[in-house]
C-alpha cells in the first residue's frame, strides 16, 4: 500500500518496540551491543550481516530516523550525522580525492561557502564557484577532475530557487552526481531525487527538527547512480582494502553509498548523531507538513506586506510575483517556497543593525527553520568571513537582513516588524 506524506512522516521506519511494546521510538542510550556469538560479531564486522556494533556506526534510534528521511525523500538509504556541515563532508568523502574538484553554486549559506572555499582544501579538494542560473557556465566549469555538482534547492539566505532538473541533466551528461542541499525546502516542498538529483543533504537542525533543540545532518542516497560506470569513483567501485577487497557498489548495489557512509565515513570521521538528538528530530518530523504549510502561508503574507513598506528596498521571497524565480518556484515547488527570505533596507548596514536590535517577537539568532520567527544580519554574522563581493553574490550584502518566518500569529509578526522599523528610523 502506498501511503501519503502525512502518514509517512509519522510512521516510516518506526515500529512498536519488540521488548516493551512502546509506541514511540525509544532512545537507545547505549554505546555498544552484545553479540550473539563470535560468528555473529565477525559477520557484522565483515559487513556480511546488518546489525549493531557500536553507536559511532549504528544505533536503533538513529536507524529509524535514517529510514524515515530516506522514505520522505524517495531515497534508497540515508546516513545521519552530527550536523549539516558534517553531512556535506560525508556526501563528498566517498567521491572526492586529492586534486579533485566540485562545481558549487555561488548562492549558498555563508558557512558552506567557507567550508567549500577554505576548509576542503585541507583534504586536497577544491571548489569551483559558479552562478548556477548560468547553465552554460556550469557546463564550462566541469572538467576531468570534477566529481560532483552542488546546489541548494532554495538557497539560504536569499531564497533563490535552483533549476534542479536542468542541473541534474548537466551532471548526468558528465557522469557526475548532483548533490542538493534541501534544508530550506524540506522533502515536503521539494523532492530533488524525483528531479534527478543523486544525493540530498540536510541540516536537520533546521526545519526537520523544527524546534531549535539539537543539531544534526543527513545524507540521502537516491540509489540511482552507477558508481561503476567510470573510474571516477574508486572508493565505491574498486576493492576496499579495509574490508578484504570488498567492492561497495558490486556488493551493495543501490545501497553502496549508504553502506560506505556508515562503514567508512562514520567509522573514520566519527561525525556521529547521538540518539537523543535523533529522538528530538523524529518528534519534529511528525509535524513537518503542518509546520511547513504555516511557514509558507505566514511567509507569503509577511513578504507581501514588506514589499509595500517604505523602509524596504527589496524582498527576495520566491512566492512574490516580482521575484525572478516566481515561475520556476510555481513549477518546482507547488506547495510553497518555504519560510526563508531576505529584505534589503534602504538605510543600509546601520539601519539593518538597528532594525534587528529593535525586534521583540523575532529572535536574533544564527539559526533558521524554527517554529519561532528568527532574524539575523548576515554581513555582520553568518557571512562575516566573506568578502563584500562574496556576500553580495550569496545574496547577503551589507544592506540585507535574513528573515526566517515561524508559525506564530502572522498579525503579531507584522506588528513586531512595524514597530522595529519605527524604532530603527527614529
Amino acid at each position: 500500500m502506498t501511503h501519503g506524506f502525512d502518514t509517512l512522516q509519522i510512521h516510516a521506519g518506526a515500529r512498536p518496540d519488540p521488548a516493551t511494546g512502546a509506541r514511540q521510538t525509544p532512545i537507545y542510550q547505549t554505546t555498544a551491543y552484545v553479540f550473539r556469538d563470535a560468528d555473529h560479531a565477525a559477520a557484522l564486522f565483515n559487513l556480511q550481516e546488518v546489525g549493531y556494533i557500536y553507536s559511532r556506526l549504528t544505533n536503533p534510534t538513529v536507524a529509524v530516523l535514517q529510514e524515515r528521511i530516506a522514505t520522505l525523500e524517495g531515497g534508497a538509504g540515508a546516513v545521519c550525522c552530527s550536523s549539516g556541515h558534517a553531512a556535506q563532508i560525508m556526501a563528498l568523502f566517498p567521491i572526492m580525492a586529492p586534486g579533485r574538484n566540485v562545481v558549487v553554486s555561488t548562492r549558498l549559506y555563508g558557512g558552506s561557502i567557507t567550508q567549500f572555499s577554505q576548509t576542503i582544501t585541507r583534504f586536497g579538494w577544491s571548489a569551483k564557484f559558479v552562478d548556477t542560473d548560468d547553465l552554460d557556465a556550469v557546463k564550462a566549469a566541469i572538467d576531468d577532475d570534477t566529481r560532483a555538482v552542488f546546489c541548494e534547492s532554495i538557497a539560504n539566505p536569499g531564497g533563490y530557487v535552483s533549476d534542479i532538473p536542468a542541473l541534474a541533466k548537466i551532471a548526468d551528461a558528465a557522469g557526475l552526481p548532483l548533490i542538493v542541499d534541501n534544508t530550506s525546502a524540506t522533502p515536503y516542498l521539494c523532492n530533488p531525487i524525483a528531479m534527478g538529483a543523486t544525493l540530498v543533504v540536510h541540516s536537520m537542525t533546521k526545519y526537520l527538527t523544527g524546534n531549535g533543540t539539537v543539531t544534526g545532518g543527513v545524507v540521502v542516497d537516491s540509489g540511482n547512480f552507477d558508481w561503476s560506470a567510470s573510474d571516477k569513483f574508486p572508493s565505491l567501485s574498486e576493492p576496499e582494502p579495509a574490508y578484504h577487497g570488498l567492492k561497495f557498489h558490486e556488493t551493495f548495489g543501490p545501497l553502496a553509498f549508504t553502506f560506505h557512509g556508515i562503514a567508512i565515513g562514520l567509522r573514520d570521521l566519527g561525525m556521529t548523531l547521538n540518539p537523543q538528538a535523533a529522538h528530538y528530530t523524529l518528534m519534529g518530523i511528525e509535524t513537518l507538513s503542518l509546520r511547513m504549510e504555516r511557514h509558507c502561508t505566514n511567509a507569503q503574507t509577511v513578504a507581501e506586506w514588506l514589499e509595500g513598506h517604505d523602509a524596504v528596498a527589496k524582498v527576495t521571497y520566491a512566492g512574490l510575483a516580482s521575484s525572478p524565480y516566481f515561475d520556476r518556484a510555481k513549477e518546482l515547488f507547488p506547495k510553497g517556497t518555504g519560510g526563508l527570505f531576505t529584505i534589503a533596507l534602504k538605510g543600509g548596514y546601520d539601519a539593518c543593525v538597528k532594525f534587528v536590535e529593535s525586534l521583540e517577537i523575532f529572535s536574533h539568532v544564527a539559526n533558521l527553520g524554527d517554529t519561532r520567527s528568527l532574524v539575523i544580519h548576515p554581513a555582520s554574522t553568518t557571512h562575516r568571513q566573506l568578502s563584500e563581493d562574496q556576500q553580495v553574490a550569496a545574496g547577503a550584502g551589507p544592506d540585507v537582513v535574513r528573515i526566517s518566518i515561524g508559525i506564530e500569529d502572522v498579525k503579531d509578526l507584522i506588528a513586531d516588524l512595524e514597530q522595529a522599523f519605527e524604532k530603527a528610523s527614529a
